[in-house]
């Protein structure tokens, strides 16, 4: 999975109006991943996404984890300041859509959660 890249696209995963489920899922989610050895080379984060790197975020233990192995964790600097949520940013590395797209462009899979 080394040349996979992970998006994240919500403040959670998959679709409900179960606000607490979607948080769960995440949760359970990069979890798991943690456990494994096999880890995305990127995961990258855009639209609600964003929330989930920034201070209060229910996953910032697992993603600093993942970037302490080497995971580049990419944030989109757009949706950040739209959200303003720009100063509240805990983990990863702020870019912008040029970097997501290298990102995507370099993976052999790309996995939207």
């Amino acid at each position: 999975m080394k040349d996979t890249v992970i998006q994240c696209t919500r403040f959670g995963m998959g679709h409900t109006n179960i606000h607490s489920l979607n948080v769960k899922l995440i949760t359970k989610y990069f979890d798991i991943l943690l456990e494994g050895n096999d880890l995305p080379a990127a995961v990258t984060f855009y639209t609600d996404g964003v929330q989930l790197v920034t201070e209060g975020s229910p996953i910032l233990e697992q993603l600093s984890k993942l970037e302490a192995k080497g995971v580049r964790l990419i944030i989109c600097s757009t949706c950040l300041a739209e959200l303003r949520l720009t100063d509240k940013v805990k983990v990863g590395i702020v870019g912008g859509m040029p970097d997501i797209i290298e990102a995507q462009i370099k993976a052999s899979k790309v996995i939207t959660i």
